[in-house]
């Protein structure tokens, strides 16, 4: 019987090492789908990436779209782009005369504003202006093409108006432009912007209506509007009440010059 011990001793023994063997093997593929599920984790990110990734950027700047012709009237979008979102956007023209004006008045501004949270042509159709919210999304997209056109390496979708060619060289110094003189039934206005750091510093008129009560009118309403498209730092600035023509052609010639200035 003594001599039996040893056999039993090495039959536990390697029944023991037998049994920590299928532990280990049984414990390694546990682990594994531990590994496998971070590893699929770390996937639907980077898929979510790239999408953005490889979409065209949009060029900064301000870009015009095609003009749409509608039933009513011709559509033009304008989009002003800064950090690769649109921060504003605006019909530069859009159906008039007749009940046109009040649907004009009462939806691009909706359109307007839609366009700058979507952040692209994907926008609603206004209810009650089917053809104009059509002929703004057709431009709308347009414009976006365009500015994603320019948008490359080395690409800007503003007019390349400024001396030095750089925009880090438009941002530390200071330019003066003069916009288009826009016609009005009382006379021509014109203005003459200085812009540095990418904001207007100092808009004037260079060119006003003038004789018999225009000198009244123009002498109440210019400071005001210098005044606003200076605070705006845009063209979107009120009308001074009892100027009306002028006040529409003061923003006709300061869009003129901010396009020319590059937005």
């Amino acid at each position: 019987m003594r001599k039996s011990h040893p056999v039993r001793r090495a039959v536990l023994a390697t029944a023991a090492t037998v049994s920590g063997i299928v532990l280990l093997l049984s414990l390694k593929p546990a682990s594994d789908p531990g590994a496998a599920q971070a590893a699929g984790g770390a996937a639907p990110p980077a898929a979510a990436q790239s999408p953005q990734g490889g979409a065209q950027p949009i060029g900064d700047g301000t870009v015009t779209g095609d003009a749409v012709s509608t039933q009513y009237g011709a559509v033009q979008v304008r989009l002003t782009v800064s950090g690769g979102r649109i921060t504003r956007a605006e019909a530069v023209q859009a159906p008039k005369g007749g009940q046109s004006d009040q649907v004009t008045s009462r939806s691009v501004p909706k359109l307007n504003r839609a366009a700058v949270t979507a952040g692209s042509a994907d926008i609603d159709t206004v209810s009650g202006a089917t053809y104009t919210s059509t002929g703004y999304k057709k431009s709308l997209q347009s414009a976006l093409d365009k500015a994603r056109a320019a948008g490359g390496p080395g690409g800007g979708a503003g007019d390349g108006g400024g001396a030095g060619g750089g925009s880090d060289a438009g941002e530390d110094r200071a330019r003066t432009v003069t916009g288009e003189a826009a016609q009005t039934q009382y006379g021509p206005v014109q203005v003459r912007i200085t812009v540095s750091g990418g904001k207007i510093t100092k808009a004037e008129a260079v060119r006003t209506p003038k004789g018999g009560q225009s000198d009244q009118i123009t002498s109440n309403a210019v400071p005001k509007l210098n005044q606003a498209a200076v605070t705006a730092g845009s063209a979107d600035i009120d009308a001074v009440s009892g100027a009306t023509y002028t006040s529409a052609g003061y923003k006709q010639s300061l869009q003129s010059a901010l396009d020319k200035a590059g937005g």
